[in-house]
């Protein structure tokens, strides 16, 4: 197998440049993640879990149970 590589090229995954940065270079994530209500998302996220939709009804009153199914799905794997 001369055609297989001995290592894969993992430094392809470092060629970032400003111009795919889509948020710009004066952006800061610390102050910006800062300005996040951390309990209003807390409080929308346990009301998405939790709150069953008529067109999509909940599994015994929680989406939680959709969440887990469709990592496992997407992890190829429940463990």
């Amino acid at each position: 197998r001369d055609w297989w590589p001995n290592q894969l090229r993992v430094d392809l995954l470092n060629q970032h440049s400003n111009r795919s940065n889509p948020l710009g270079e004066d952006f800061d994530y610390r102050k910006e993640f800062s300005k996040l209500d951390y309990y209003g998302l807390k409080k929308d996220l346990k009301a998405l879990l939790t709150e069953s939709q008529p067109w999509w009804p909940a599994d015994w009153g929680s989406y939680a149970g959709l969440f887990i199914r469709m990592a496992w799905h997407g992890a190829g794997t429940y463990r």
